[in-house]
């Protein structure tokens, strides 16, 4: 990689006045602080409490769902009691992680609800495992109480297990080894990449800040940007690639165990979602990366006036691009009218988020990456975490995570074993929160040059959700499949990488030196094997969605707000009955991804004029 000289730069801070205000979230309506009584009191009466289910049930769940349902009925309510306590706990402790993951405090205090939730966890664990033991025609007819019936798809997914479920000692060892096994690795890589510093131009920046710098308008600042990334992965890959190689065979042990027969299918029953449907998902994608993503970024070296972009360019904003700052109100503004065209009721939930304190805007040395929702429990709200820099991208990025935060609030209703949503589904109201936004701002546009500068924005998000994150699901189902074989050494990786971004980027992207070590950074590939179809999935859904909302159908409103309230109550198929969408059906995914290439086809026109 050529060098290039450091001149000093100052990189966009979040604590920046042209930002406004930027909320901090407020944790108290968890708890109100780490060493609060309420928290170890709460932690306490989960030890107990989980002790003396295990006393009163074990062993006799089949002969309740027998003789004697009612009891059965307030066993499990009294599961799902344990279950949102034990939930609130886990997630106070993980949002204060996530606030400072370089904290000492904070990680002790995380490390130590760990340990303990899983302790009293551990006493539960019988009660799953014996449901599934139960006969299915005495399943079948307790059933048919109405009481126990409230929980049938609860029952129906855990079931679904119930050919990969283990002998209930070795069970309980996974559960318990999970601690000292995959959540120690997951731990340390969200450590060290808290920890990470880059040299930028002589300025030391944390990571998100590095990386928002390559949507710099400046091609040098990027390439530098891209240099310091380079560098400070390279040095840390030993530590990224043992994380790597661990993970996966940690994964090959419980898969084998199990009995999963492919790397990916713990996740797809997970996702409630059948392999043959993500097949055609994944195969659809890749078969239109020469008309999606080849031929965009094709146009889009042409407007930089290159023959190929350079992987720093990948996300370069175009000539006469808004790189302005966007103030927080402005941001907050953009997106709750967006969302209030829709529904007054989505943006009064929205609202919600602003108003009580529910999200973490500022970007801070030490904290969390990225961005999220999280659902907490149903008996508390949800919280945002963003690292809010006012780019353009940032607005789009708050209308995902408050899409996230909308369906989490409507899905809550079902209580903490029906509220959570398959991944699959997850990104349909977060997908759908950033259209909503977008088509909003696109109606504003008021001339050729602007329109065609936000649909190439809107197609690369679109690029950046689709077909980068089948590009990364390749890349995992690669590097699962080839741990099988050893150990995989940084440079296998690496080339593992570069075959899956060369197939997805397309020639019109030069495979720098030094991107090598670029898979280091990404946290789903570590905190979730195989999480990154369910973009795909999720962008491909609200293609489809969207296309009926335009078609002005009667009621689509109401249909929409049915299927987040649904939450994990229903299947996929179920879902997207009523809009006449069916996903098993080829077809399905070439209608969303239509929509992708019909906005590409009317930037070429834009082009041409």
């Amino acid at each position: 990689m050529p060098k290039l000289p450091h001149p000093v730069f100052a990189p966009q801070s979040s604590s920046s006045a042209d930002l406004g205000h930027l909320p901090e979230w407020d944790l108290t309506d968890l708890y109100p602080a780490l060493d609060a009584p309420e928290v170890i009191a709460d932690l306490k009466e989960c030890l107990d409490r989980s002790k003396t289910f295990e006393t009163s049930y074990k062993g006799r769940l089949a002969e309740m769902a027998r003789d004697n349902v009612a009891a059965l009925v307030v066993a499990i309510r009294a599961y799902e009691e344990l279950e949102d306590l034990m939930g609130r706990l886990v997630s106070f402790a993980g949002l204060v992680y996530a606030e400072n993951t370089v904290d000492p405090a904070s990680q002790k205090f995380y490390g130590d609800v760990q340990e303990q939730i899983t302790t009293a966890s551990s006493h539960l664990l019988f009660f799953t495992l014996e449901l599934n033991k139960i006969d299915d025609a005495i399943m079948e007819t307790a059933l048919q109480d109405p009481h126990l019936g409230h929980y049938l798809p609860w029952i129906e997914d855990l079931r679904k297990g119930k050919p990969y479920q283990l002998e209930d000692r070795v069970e309980q060892l996974f559960h318990e080894k999970s601690v000292t096994g995959a959540g120690a690795w997951n731990r340390l890589f969200d450590e060290t990449m808290a920890s990470l510093k880059f040299d930028v131009g002589g300025e030391e920046l944390a990571i998100e800040q590095t990386l928002n710098l390559l949507v710099d308008p400046s091609p040098e600042k990027r390439q530098i940007a891209s240099q310091a990334l380079t560098t400070t992965f390279k040095k840390n890959l030993s530590t990224f690639t043992l994380i790597t190689n661990t993970l996966a065979k940690d994964k090959e042990i419980s898969d084998r165990w199990r009995n999963f027969s492919d790397v990916a299918d713990s996740r797809h029953l997970a996702n409630r979602v059948e392999r043959e449907v993500v097949d055609a998902m994944v195969g659809a994608v890749r078969d239109a990366y020469p008309r999606l993503s080849h031929r965009y970024y094709k146009m889009k070296a042409n407007w930089l006036g290159m023959d190929q972009l350079n992987t720093w360019d990948r996300n370069a904003p175009l000539p006469d691009a808004d790189t302005r700052t966007i103030p927080w109100d402005e941001a907050k503004a953009t997106v709750l009218s967006a969302y209030g065209s829709f529904s007054p009721d989505m943006a009064e939930i929205a609202g919600q988020f602003f108003d009580k304190g529910w999200i973490d805007a500022p970007a801070r040395s030490g904290k969390a990456p990225g961005a999220f929702a999280h659902p907490t429990v149903p008996s508390a709200h949800p919280y945002v975490l963003l690292n809010y820099q006012g780019k353009v991208r940032d607005v789009m990025t708050l209308a995902h995570e408050l899409g996230h935060g909308v369906h989490q609030v409507l899905a809550g209703p079902n209580g903490p074993l029906m509220a959570p949503t398959p991944l699959t589904l997850a990104e349909t109201a977060s997908v759908f929160g950033e259209m909503l936004t977008f088509k909003s701002l696109l109606a504003k546009a008021d001339n050729p040059k602007t329109r065609k500068i936000m649909l190439a924005s809107k197609a690369e998000d679109m690029i950046n959700t689709v077909v980068r994150q089948i590009a990364f699901y390749t890349f995992e189902r690669k590097v699962h499949t080839e741990r099988r074989n050893g150990e995989l050494t940084a440079d296998k990786i690496g080339e593992l990488w570069l075959s899956v971004q060369g197939e997805s980027l397309g020639p019109a992207i030069r495979l720098n030196e030094g991107y090598e070590p670029f898979w280091t950074y990404i946290p789903h590939f570590i905190h979730s094997p195989f999480y990154v179809y369910a973009y795909a999935f999720g962008d491909c859904l609200v293609n489809s969605l969207y296309a009926v909302y335009e078609e002005a159908e009667a009621g689509f409103q109401e249909k929409y707000f049915d299927l987040l309230k649904a939450g994990g109550t229903k299947h996929h198929s179920e879902l997207l009955a009523p809009f006449g969408l069916d996903a098993t059906d080829p077809d399905f995914w070439k209608k969303g991804l239509s929509v992708i290439e019909r906005i590409i086809d009317e930037l070429e026109e834009l082009d041409q004029a």
